[in-house]
């Protein structure tokens, strides 16, 4: 039995070509195998036996010669299939090949799978080219110019066509019977393409094109021309260009509609542009002044991993002091703080060896649960409330051990001590951390909190050691490096966030370190607040209607607003305690106690857990029926946001429904509106003091939406001008601007660059009468330029010989200078001498109705006629309206004369005919 299979036969070609090639060359190279080394091939070739299951087939495909074949002979004898491979019908030039049954038929398999992909593949790549064909242009000077002779496109989109017809037949009688029946032909089209194509291998055109676009600007066309690297013609676009220019005076654009030729001279680079400018140009510009921004919150948006309580104590103290405001109720007065964290930062200063303690200083209520407290309890003369060293005997045990102090041996020592503390959650150690500057944190000394500028990683450690009075007596918590602990023995520190993140402990307490970690306070993502036109609000989206409202709707609580509720509004105008609707302003929160910090935009609450406990706490004073109260806090108070990770609190819609909204006016907001939409990407740029700033490291832009993000928070507290310069797609266009210019780049070196740059921007008016501020411009600028940029090693070792810093990049030098000059003009549509009208009073007609009454007005005195009206120029005198006619108008409801069935006397027929009175049709 034969098997013929000559199209899958050609698999075998390589192999019989290398394989007389691989003869020969080793008969070649036989003496010098010894003294080669072995050549790795990118393609390797494969198995000798290409049949052979257990071998990969040849990387190689070449065509087979017309004189080879082979076919498969079934061998009754063995069962074995074996595979003949001849050239002619004769000659059979290798040893056959057998296949059992099972091998065989993988082998068939594989092979029908392959020819019936390659048939799909041809068959996909025949219909595509049917689609979209390359044509050939057979001319060796149409090859010269393009690069090739070969004539690509691709579309790609759809076309939806829609036929119909209207009939509308209405029956009403009074419509002629042949107007009644009305038919329309209706035809709709819905066309979206894209076209890309290649003209040889120079020139590249694009468009897209969607019927259903709302812009002009959506709709790009370009044709593009890509010069070889020794020609003087570079590049040249046609169709939707920009001209990015490298200066802040003369920016360019980037929303134009022409042509665009860039070529080169040796070291002298040319661009030239003509088009029409598409775009509006515009700047903004935050000075001093304010822009009123709105705000909204959600109330599971508070900041995290930023505000800490110095300890348990202070947390319960929080809400009873802040019922004082606008002064705090405490006692406390922190007179020394330091702050230490994990070293992200390599710093070689002001870091020490720490181990921070969670239960350090805490009075022996606050500590862990599973700690023997009773071992821990310090002497009770000593024993305060408030956190002291004195309050358990931690602190003194651990300051005593030597191997705890050498911090290396500290995990040892400390477990020896079968106190039950875990590394993690009771304790952390700390290599090298280091303390903050004063200026990387704030803390309010009379409410006992402390605020980074920075938010923490989850990962990260932050403990602390600080000292403060209270009625007369000064109290320590921790360590400080100040007072004699040097080097390198360990500071024991209170630890207030640890490397892991617990909720709870084993008794279902919540645990002592996610408990001080503040959880009231909210960033509106500002600097420099003013009270002045501040706004703010709280509110509740109301499950049944879906509606923000300002309370709570459910009685008795709908008769409070939500901001008194909270404790936001306990303060009139005045400073007086009585609410008056209106937000506490009481600024500095972070310092001095507050509900606001206008410096960086920080809300505070007066309440730890304001859509929690304390909500709770004013339901239950305010509904009498506890069943009723019971029911009130569990579908509305938000405590899961307390109790969980921010992201399990968002899992609960039901609850979380809580907003703050407002608006406010600051010198300098980290996020500005551009007031336009659809912005070209990099048309925007911004210059903080005249510096220009980098996108994506000092600010970001929204192109879609049309908003800059300011995210280097140094450069909003540094309180510099900041200026914003974009180009917006106009929406609607119907005055033509026409912008030429050239550029000229010289490169003197590869660090030294000169440029000149000459523009002209003309408009054309559509009328010759403009009015004053919409003259058509024809304007020039022309301008010079030069950067230097080169690495200086002087400077690198100059930085190096500086004490305790060493430089980890090459130092450079950098300089660029620019300069420019306006010279200003306008079309010679309206006139030589510019001409612009106040007001057109020949094309413009003003009618005022004396019958509309209320636009009536008590007319004024005539002044410059002192022979009819002396009493013009008297206007702080009662004589000036001496004169004035006693005129009255007023409206008499119509009921009264339109016979409303009023009774007979109460408007009588001498009333309704008096001319006073009477109605006016």
């Amino acid at each position: 039995m034969k098997i013929e299979r000559p199209r899958f036969a050609q698999n075998f070609a390589l192999v019989l070509g290398l394989s007389l090639f691989s003869g020969v060359w080793a008969q070649a190279t036989e003496d010098a195998a010894n003294d080669s080394l072995p050549i790795i091939l990118p393609f390797p070739f494969g198995g000798e036996d290409q049949f052979n299951p257990t071998e990969s087939p040849a990387g190689f495909d070449f065509a087979w010669p017309e004189n080879f074949n082979y076919e498969i002979v079934f061998d009754e004898t063995t069962g074995l299939y074996s595979i003949q491979q001849r050239i002619g019908d004769t000659l059979l030039y290798r040893p056959s090949t057998y296949l059992t049954l099972d091998e065989y038929l993988d082998y068939d398999i594989t092979g029908n799978l392959t020819e019936y992909w390659t048939d799909l593949q041809a068959e996909d790549d025949e219909a595509e080219r049917a689609f979209a064909p390359k044509l050939t242009v057979d001319s060796e000077l149409f090859e010269t110019i393009f690069g090739s002779n070969e004539i690509e496109i691709k579309p790609q989109g759809s076309a939806e066509l829609t036929f119909g017809i209207n009939i509308s037949d209405t029956e009403n009688p009074r419509i002629p019977e042949r107007q009644r029946r009305i038919t329309t032909f209706d035809f709709d089209q819905r066309i979206q393409l894209n076209i890309g194509g290649k003209i040889g291998d120079k020139i590249e055109l694009g468009t897209n094109y969607n019927t259903e676009a709302l812009f002009d600007f959506e709709n790009q066309m370009n044709i593009g021309f890509q010069g070889e690297e020794d020609d003087i013609l570079k590049n040249f676009e046609a169709g939707h260009i920009s001209m990015p220019l490298p200066g802040t005076l003369i920016t360019g654009s980037q929303s134009l509609f022409g042509v665009k030729l860039e070529t080169q001279w040796g070291r002298l680079y040319n661009t030239t542009v003509f088009s029409q400018q598409k775009g509006e140009r515009r700047e903004i510009e935050v000075e001093g002044g304010a822009q009123t921004q709105e705000f909204n919150i959600r109330a599971d948006d508070y900041e995290a991993n930023r505000h800490y309580f110095l300890s348990q104590y202070f947390l319960d103290q929080y809400d009873e002091a802040m019922q004082s405001l606008p002064v705090p109720n405490s006692g406390v007065n922190i007179t020394r703080i330091e702050v230490w964290v994990v070293n992200t930062q390599a710093n070689t200063q002001d870091v020490r060896n720490v181990i921070g303690f969670t239960d350090l200083g805490e009075h022996p209520d606050y500590v862990s649960s599973n700690l023997p407290v009773e071992t821990l309890v310090g002497d009770s003369v000593t024993l305060q409330r408030n956190p002291t060293n004195a309050n358990n005997q931690l602190f003194d045990m651990m300051v005593s051990n030597p191997n705890v102090l050498g911090f290396t041996g500290a995990n040892s020592a400390i477990a020896s001590m079968n106190l039950g503390l875990t590394q993690g959650i009771h304790y952390e150690r700390v290599g090298n951390a280091r303390k903050l500057a004063p200026t990387e944190f704030t803390y309010n000394a009379r409410l006992g909190f402390i605020s980074l500028r920075q938010a923490l990683n989850n990962a990260e450690v932050l403990a602390v050691a600080y000292e403060y009075t209270l009625g007369g007596e000064t109290y320590q918590v921790g360590t400080i490096s100040q007072d004699g602990y040097t080097a390198p023995d360990a500071l024991m520190l209170k630890m207030l966030k640890s490397s892991i993140t617990q909720l709870r402990l084993s008794n279902g307490d919540q645990a002592p370190l996610w408990k001080i970690m503040m959880k009231n306070v909210y960033s509106m993502q500002a600097f420099g607040l003013s009270e002045e036109n501040f706004r703010l609000n709280i509110w509740y989206n109301d499950p049944a209607t879906g509606v923000d409202l300002n309370y709570i709707p459910r009685n008795p609580l709908d008769g409070t607003l939500l901001i008194q509720l909270l404790g936001m509004d306990r303060l009139d105008i005045n400073g007086m305690t009585q609410p008056d609707g209106v937000f506490d302003f009481v600024d500095n929160a972070a310092t001095m106690g507050g509900t606001i910090h206008s410096q960086n935009g920080r809300i505070f609450f007066p309440s730890a857990e304001p859509f929690g406990s304390n909500l709770a706490e004013e339901i239950q004073e305010r509904v009498e029926d506890p069943d009723l109260a019971a029911n009130l806090i569990e579908s509305i108070v938000f405590q899961p946001l307390y109790d969980s990770t921010k992201t399990a609190a968002q899992q609960i819609p039901s609850l979380n429904r809580f907003s703050i909204k407002g608006e406010f006016q600051s010198q300098t907001s980290s996020e500005i509106a551009l007031q336009a939409m659809n912005i070209p990407e990099g048309s925007v740029t911004v210059t903080a003091g005249g510096v220009r700033l980098i996108e994506n490291q000092d600010y970001t832009v929204d192109y879609q939406l049309g908003r800059v993000r300011i995210i280097n928070d140094g450069l909003l507290e540094s309180g510099r001008n900041i200026k914003v310069s974009l180009e917006s797609n106009s929406l609607f266009s119907i005055q033509t601007k026409t912008m030429m210019g050239t550029r000229f780049d010289y490169a003197i070196g590869d660090r030294f660059n000169m440029g000149a740059t000459l523009l002209n921007l003309r408009e054309r008016p559509l009328t010759q009468k403009v009015n004053i501020g919409n003259e058509p411009v024809n304007n020039s600028i022309v301008g010079a330029d030069f950067s230097y940029q080169s690495n200086s090693q002087f400077l690198t070792d100059l930085v190096d010989a500086l004490p305790f810093y060493e430089t980890s990049a090459a130092s450079s030098i950098d300089i660029a200078a620019e300069a420019a000059y306006l010279i200003p003009g306008h079309s010679r549509a309206i006139g030589q001498d510019g001409n612009a009208y106040i007001d057109d009073f020949e094309g413009s007609q003003s009618a005022i109705d004396i019958r509309s009454v209320n636009r009536w007005f008590l007319a004024s005195t005539p002044k410059l006629q002192p022979n009819l009206f002396p009493e013009g120029n008297l206007e702080d005198s009662l004589i000036y309206n001496y004169n004035r006619a006693a005129l009255s108008w007023y409206t008499v409801d119509p009921q009264f004369f339109r016979g409303s069935g009023l009774q007979d006397g109460q408007v009588s027929a001498e009333i309704k005919s008096d001319h006073r009175t009477r109605e006016v049709l």
